[in-house]
């Protein structure tokens, strides 16, 4: 549900030349919604990891989503975590290009997250998109 609702309405309203568009009537088909069995967890299990209560729970998606280098990316996170954010994530177009791959938007992002936590005392986190060619290769990312 999530994945369609970024195509509809993430990727095609963001483009500018669309700006009068609007959505105004979305049916999704029974058999569709019956394969989204829910959320794994909810917002208390993500605070419980973060150890964030009390307050909003902030964080961005890193920008510019395509372009940088895994070494850049990570120094991204970093500057957003050690600024103040709880977590930063993935764009959803961000995966595994050869410019940035996987692995090393991994290994970065990883020490972005455990500089950051040293330097501020909090737990800090980030949301990698884990989707890849087949299922093994998600399972292992995951």
């Amino acid at each position: 549900v999530t994945n369609l609702f970024t195509s509809i309405v993430g990727n095609v309203f963001g483009f500018k030349a669309l700006r009068a568009l609007r959505l105004e009537d979305l049916r999704i088909s029974k058999a569709y919604i019956k394969t989204f069995l829910g959320p794994p967890h909810g917002i208390q299990v993500e605070r419980d990891k973060l150890n964030k209560y009390g307050r909003a729970y902030l964080g961005c998606t890193i920008k510019p989503k395509l372009g940088l280098s895994a070494k850049n990316y990570g120094r991204a996170c970093y500057e957003c975590l050690r600024g103040g954010l709880d977590f930063t994530k993935d764009d959803e177009n961000v995966n595994s290009q050869p410019f940035m791959r996987w692995r090393d938007r991994f290994g970065f992002v990883s020490e972005a997250i455990f500089k950051s936590q040293a330097e501020t005392g909090e737990i800090k986190g980030h949301y990698l998109n884990a989707t890849a060619g087949n299922s093994e290769d998600m399972l292992y990312r995951a």
